[in-house]
């Protein structure tokens, strides 16, 4: 297997990481990663604990400036650019613990993702209040639109405070969506669910990429990889281990050294 490839044949690259890079003093936390991720794939990024996944996936998502290396979103470098920058671009991410507005409505929260409102812009207010309406309206049926999808219709007009952990990871994907990303990092989006919402999660991560979104998911439930990921890279020590299907990496004795500690 090779240590890194390319997408599937045929799908253009979307994200591309290329000898990313990132120091903390003495320590290397990510350690010369590369990989490119296709057009409409899942493409998931495990390791075990210290592997330094958690900081090669807040480097593209602009939380943190990688200390070298190129991260390029549709062939544009990135690396400079802040988090809300990439939104603009396209990318857009979850968080492994969301943490909505408890005291906002369901709706309130997802129209609060609308990104480059005209209304946004206080003298269009005054300038164009037909526009603005028309824009606020339209927002407000998408998110509506998104909370069924995500099958929380019925809670929109509740406070997020009411909803399990689950949940709260339905309402984080209707948020995303809100913003039109072409890339969505997903921040292990099974933690803390349980078994029935978690079938959910993945049945409507499975409906938005079919809708041509791509992913890249860090993921500590190999069950969930496994099941919806098209390539997995795994890091191990800041490096890249190996990268395959779920099923080639499961096989590496590399993996099941370093990743299922010999099991």
């Amino acid at each position: 297997m090779r240590s890194s490839s390319g997408p599937p044949e045929g799908r253009p690259t979307v994200l591309s990481v290329r000898q990313a890079v990132k120091r903390y003093g003495g320590l290397t936390a990510v350690d010369g990663v590369s990989f490119d991720v296709g057009k409409g794939e899942i493409f998931g990024l495990i390791g075990p604990n210290g592997a330094g996944k958690t900081t090669m996936f807040d480097l593209v998502a602009g939380s943190v400036a990688p200390s070298a290396g190129q991260i390029l979103l549709n062939g544009v470098d990135v690396s400079g650019e802040a988090a809300h920058r990439r939104i603009a671009r396209g990318l857009g991410r979850t968080f492994q613990i969301p943490k909505p507005f408890p005291e906002l409505s369901l709706l309130e929260n997802v129209l609060l993702a609308r990104q480059d409102q005209t209304g946004e812009r206080l003298f269009m207010n005054f300038l164009a209040p037909g526009r603005v309406r028309a824009e606020e309206a339209a927002a407000r049926d998408k998110a509506m639109d998104l909370l069924d999808f995500l099958l929380l219709k019925r809670l929109a007009h509740e406070p997020a405070r009411v909803l399990s952990g689950g949940q709260r990871k339905l309402l984080e994907l209707a948020r995303v969506m809100m913003a039109d990303p072409a890339v969505i990092l997903l921040d292990e989006p099974a933690a803390g669910v349980n078994a029935t919402l978690l079938e959910v999660i993945i049945d409507r991560i499975r409906a938005i990429n079919e809708r041509g979104v791509t992913f890249l998911l860090i993921e500590h439930n190999i069950d969930m990889v496994s099941r919806l990921c098209n390539r997995v890279l795994v890091m191990a020590s800041g490096q890249p281990l190996c990268e395959g299907t779920p099923e080639e990496v499961s096989r590496d004795p590399r993996v099941i050294e370093a990743y299922l500690g010999g099991a």
